[in-house]
């Protein structure tokens, strides 16, 4: 019988696998962002349910990333606020940008007046 790391190791050979695992990593890595700020905050999923005024396997869903449906941008700032954090989203620019596609950066008038005000 193969041990956890060895099947994995197995099965991340297949290009499909690799791919899909590779994507799911960013999301996996997120997910833990959230444990490790929970874990830090000394708090249960109980107690963060309580805070944001939902139960707890919801809560649990939301960590697992388990469930047929994504958490909403206002239920992760709930989350976020109930650990005393802000949540922060942001875009990075992938290094290998296809040729003929010319990326270009224009400041959105609302968030440069928010930065000047």
């Amino acid at each position: 019988m193969l041990t956890h790391k060895e099947l994995k190791s197995h099965a991340l050979k297949r290009a499909d696998v690799k791919a899909e695992y590779d994507q799911l990593g960013e999301e996996f890595a997120f997910l833990d962002q959230f444990l490790k700020a929970r874990s830090a905050a000394g708090l249960t999923q109980t107690e963060i349910a309580e805070r944001i005024g939902t139960t707890q396997s919801a809560i649990a869903r939301l960590e697992s990333g388990s469930g047929k449906y994504l958490p909403s941008l206002d239920t992760l700032q709930k989350y976020a606020q109930a650990l005393d954090c802000h949540l922060e989203l942001r875009l990075v620019k992938k290094t290998d940008t296809p040729k003929g596609l010319k990326l270009t950066r224009r400041p959105i008038p609302s968030m440069r007046k928010r930065a000047l005000g």
